[in-house]
């Protein structure tokens, strides 16, 4: 992977606003969950294929790739992304062989994580409207009140 800057990586979690977000992969309803399908080839994410989702949302639909946004993504600590750190810490693997995946040479997840976050990442859903605690700690999202009534955040 030498010769690619970290400027460059790709998100695997992209959303559709991102610039030239392209088609990862698409989710479909697993034994209680959703998993992603991965692609075997490179689709644009343009705007009529992203409609296509409708009524639901296109995250909820698409997995997405774009070019990390580094220090506009609120997930990016100057260095890494907190979110794979997240993933790889506190999900379980569900995949025993790594899934194909045609961005993972670039992928950000992969460069930082290695494979531990390819085995994790067929269960991340980008847009998730109905998550479990769990997966609200992982995308670093508030939770429920405390026992102490104080509102808790994901560790970051």
């Amino acid at each position: 992977m030498p010769g690619r800057s970290d400027e460059a990586l790709l998100c695997p979690s992209a959303q559709p606003e991102m610039p030239d977000p392209q088609i990862l992969g698409v989710v479909s309803v697993g034994k209680d969950k959703p998993l992603v399908t991965y692609l075997s080839e490179h689709v644009a994410a343009t705007p009529e294929l992203l409609a296509q989702a409708a009524p639901a949302a296109a995250g909820e639909v698409f997995r997405l790739a774009a070019r990390c946004e580094t220090s506009k993504c609120t997930h990016f600590d100057g260095q890494q992304c907190r979110l794979a750190t997240r993933i790889v810490e506190m999900l379980p693997e569900v995949a025993e062989n790594l899934p194909p995946c045609i961005i993972r040479r670039f992928c950000r997840w992969y460069r930082q994580e290695g494979r531990a976050a390819c085995a994790r990442c067929p269960q991340i859903v980008t847009r998730n409207d109905d998550p479990d605690e769990v997966l609200k700690k992982v995308a670093g999202r508030p939770i429920a009140p405390s026992a102490g009534g104080m509102n808790e955040t994901a560790v970051s």
